[in-house]
């Protein structure tokens, strides 16, 4: 599904270059379950940047189901971005002025998807994520573990095939964080391949293959067995 090969990033800092990628070598087969984790500054939202599509890299290659990603354009990649891989926050990013079921359907209209069709496919994803009872509560309505659950209906409504979550547990606390884990991996079990960028080794753990970055490498990348 995903192959990156020597991919390296770096920054301009005023007079200074700032590596933050340093030849990262990935493969992601469809259906696995990754987080990638590390300290501040080892690279993996940059990582996770570049994975989504919302970054370029300087050199090497990433290649999205055998197509290479530097040949397209900002609107194939805009495309892949809206069909393929769902987003999900660590800040959620609702619109607080609109109910859940609104929030969700923003990128079906972005899509294009009529209101009837859009609203039915809303709805199906607020109740996947056990939600059916609050579609009509606006965010400033909802606790910060409901406000995730929208986030993560948003991600699942144009059904990707990829969905990276961004420290999703970052701003919840422990029992809500364990609740929204459990629901990335129910996702996974479906048939999801689930990309998490997390500092926390105890949320890493959920994942069945843990990346371990450290200035700008990889430095373990192991698969559970079980």
């Amino acid at each position: 599904m995903i192959s990156l090969q020597g991919v390296s990033k770096a920054y301009k800092l005023g007079d200074t270059i700032v590596p933050v990628l340093r030849g990262v070598s990935l493969e992601i087969a469809p259906g696995q379950f990754i987080a990638i984790t590390g300290p501040s500054g080892s690279g993996k939202s940059t990582l996770m940047n570049i994975l989504g599509l919302l970054e370029s890299y300087d050199s090497g290659s990433y290649r999205f189901w055998g197509h290479d990603v530097s040949t397209m354009t900002d609107d194939q990649l805009a495309g892949l971005r809206n069909q393929r891989i769902g987003f999900v926050f660590q800040l959620f990013n609702l619109i607080p002025r609109l109910n859940a079921l609104r929030n969700v359907e923003i990128p079906l209209m972005y899509a294009g998807v009529g209101t009837a069709e859009r609203r039915h496919r809303a709805q199906i994803a607020l109740q996947l994520v056990g939600l059916g009872e609050r579609m009509d509560h606006t965010a400033s309505q909802l606790s910060g573990g409901q406000q995730q659950r929208v986030a993560i209906a948003r991600a699942l409504v144009t059904d990707p095939e990829i969905i990276i979550a961004d420290e999703p547990t970052g701003s919840l606390d422990s029992q809500t964080s364990h609740d929204i884990m459990a629901l990335l991996q129910t996702l996974n079990q479906s048939g999801k391949t689930v990309i998490l960028v997390t500092h926390e080794d105890e949320i890493a753990a959920y994942a069945s293959r843990i990346i371990y970055l450290r200035d700008g490498e990889i430095r373990l990348d192991h698969q559970s067995t079980t």
